[in-house]
């Protein structure tokens, strides 16, 4: 689908037994690890991840630590070879978590379609997530250059493991680190001071990553809607006792979108400019870079008709509401993809809930048409997500995108299959994830399955006959918020006396960092606040603000030139907290399963 050339054969790895770099002998071997080794068991984790708790780790770290031990004989090039793996292993395990839209129409008491009907329609709707992702790369990724904090974490995992030099730099902060996580994710899980005060480890790493100005932007975010909760509850918003996130997470999606909606006109604007010669030409792009997009729109166009095709002809959901929902999907893939760039946290869930919220307004009030029209969005957006994340690694390894989206292509492939494999497994074995827990009582709630993304879902369905106007009222709320924000921002920041006064002194830059932190914060950051619990925004501005402090602080330099320019102290021990947090969680779900199916 694109036209960068295959890599040519490189020097002979240093362990013979490995194949030479760019023959298809190396590819085979590393889309077969990806496939059917490390995707298939980071999906356990993660299906296992969603009915028991209601999200999901993806496995690019697992599979980058452990695909870089696969090339660690081809040297630092090695580092290619190990992204295209944990590309493979992270759309596997992403897919094979969507077995939860299973889970939901048992609880629904819907006839479920054959198991052929379902991968199909996963199947199709994967790889139209898969494209418009990647079309959206250009904009995301090399433009706006968002973090990305769990993709700078796998790109520093991969560089470090595969390079000697690098390693030796690294392997203090990064696997310390990892080392910190791992205790902190399983202390969180099994120890009631560590839980109640909801310590999460990789939140506070990738604060680290991000910054001051970005974690307390967040936190300023949280506070503001706990204040709100009084406000919320008078007008009819919540109820007593309910989360302020019940409402605020579409508040916060809707800043996202007016935001959003500033940015990509001022990109499309600047596209425009160039076509009509006003600007320089652009500048080439590296060979890595390319990608042709015609075939990129027309795989997008195909994979979107399909979606339509195979929902209405297949699983007989009416056209309009699918047409809807693959529209949909090119607005929450920008908005999702640039909150997971900022913050790492992708709303796939808030993505299903609002899509059933905009339907329900132009007369949808069927649950099953609901399900399937909406999990276009759960999934397209994860996998576009998905997409993104893994081009920011690739962005930072300067990884060949045509081969990488390859390996994506191949997981979605495997992915579409595990997730109706896996929840035929889990049901079949644990009965318990077949009850709809929306109407069990408190004392009948099944102990070792929450499921509270399905719990989401059912619960938004069952409530299609209750039409709530307000939702979408706060859903245009947060979209008028975050376009006023982001419009003042840039015309603050633009004003050439407001940049003297900023390089000025130490006044200047901290009057700038308390009106970009909190006076104004930016709506991409601030919106964070309202998807989470308030300590969870806490953990986050705690990381940035550590992040601060430990580069104000004197120390040894590194050697000169040796590392890359994004591998600071803050992002490597900030990217090992990540690693290892999720890989407790994952080591967690497997020995969850395993004392389930031995005991």
């Amino acid at each position: 689908m694109a036209s960068a050339p295959l890599p040519a054969a490189g020097a002979a790895p240093r362990w013979t037994w490995l194949p030479p770099p760019g023959t298809w002998q190396y590819y085979a071997l590393l889309g077969g690890v990806g496939i059917f080794v490390l995707g298939p068991l980071g999906g356990v984790a993660a299906s296992f991840m969603n009915f028991s708790l209601g999200f999901f780790v993806g496995g690019q770290v697992l599979a980058g630590i452990l695909g870089s031990a696969v090339t660690l004989g081809y040297g630092a090039q090695g580092k290619h070879g190990a992204n295209y793996i944990q590309t493979t292993a992270a759309s596997v395990a992403a897919m094979s978590a969507m077995a939860v839209v299973i889970q939901a129409m048992t609880w629904l008491g819907l006839q479920q379609p054959p198991a052929w009907q379902l991968i199909l329609y996963m199947l199709c709707i994967g790889m139209f997530g898969v494209g418009v992702g990647m079309l959206y790369t250009p904009i995301l990724v090399d433009r706006l250059q968002l973090t990305f904090p769990s993709g700078l974490a796998v790109a520093n995992i991969l560089r470090a493991l595969t390079d000697p030099a690098l390693l030796k730099q690294s392997v203090g902060r990064l696997f310390g680190g990892m080392a910190v996580g791992i205790v902190g994710g399983i202390g969180a899980a099994k120890t009631v001071v560590l839980g109640a005060i909801e310590l999460s480890t990789s939140t506070f790493g990738a604060g680290m990553i991000v910054g001051a100005r970005i974690g307390i932007a967040a936190l300023v975010g949280g506070l503001v809607s706990w204040a709100m909760v009084p406000y919320f509850i008078s007008i009819g918003w919540l109820k007593a006792g309910e989360p302020f996130r019940k409402i605020t997470f579409l508040i916060a999606l809707g800043m996202i979108m007016g935001a959003a909606l500033l940015d990509v006109s001022l990109i499309l604007l600047r596209a425009w400019q160039q076509h009509r010669g006003t600007q320089a030409p652009p500048v080439e792009q590296e060979d890595w870079k390319r990608t042709n997009v015609r075939r990129l729109i027309v795989w997008v166009v195909f994979w979107g008709v399909a979606v339509v095709i195979v929902g209405s002809q297949v699983l007989h959901t009416p056209v309009g509401y699918l047409v809807m929902a693959v529209l949909l999907v090119f607005v929450f893939a920008m908005v999702n993809g640039i909150s997971i760039g900022m913050v790492d946290q992708n709303p796939i869930s808030s993505a299903f809930v609002v899509t059933v919220i905009l339907m329900a307004a132009v007369g949808l009030r069927e649950p099953i048409v609901g399900l399937l029209a909406a999990s276009v969005l759960l999934i397209s957006t994860s996998e576009a997500c998905d997409m993104q994340q893994d081009r920011s690694t690739g962005w930072r390894l300067g990884t060949n995108r045509t081969i990488q989206f390859r390996f994506q292509v191949a997981g979605i492939v495997m992915g579409a299959i595990m997730a109706v494999v896996f929840a035929k497994v889990f049901m079949s074995a644990y009965p318990a994830l077949q009850l709809d827990q929306t109407t069990l009582p408190a004392d009948q709630q099944p102990e070792k399955w929450a499921s509270a993304m399905t719990y989401k879902f059912v619960g938004i369905l069952r409530s299609l006959t209750d039409d709530k106007p307000y939702q979408r009222t706060a859903i245009w709320i947060g979209v008028a918020i975050g376009l006023a924000t982001e419009v003042l921002r840039k015309i603050i920041r633009a004003h050439q006396g407001y940049k003297r006064f900023v390089a000025s002194g130490k006044i200047g830059f901290s009057l700038d960092f308390l009106l970009d932190a909190v006076v104004l914060p930016s709506p991409y950051a601030s919106s964070f606040g309202g998807f989470v619990n308030l300590p969870t925004a806490a953990w986050f501005a705690a990381g940035g603000t550590a992040a601060s402090v430990l580069d104000s602080l004197p120390r040894k330099k590194d050697q000169p030139g040796a590392l890359p320019s994004d591998m600071s102290t803050a992002s490597r021990i900030g990217g090992g907290l990540i690693a290892g947090d999720a890989l407790a969680a994952l080591g967690l779900g497997l020995a969850g399963l395993l004392s389930t199916v031995l005991g």
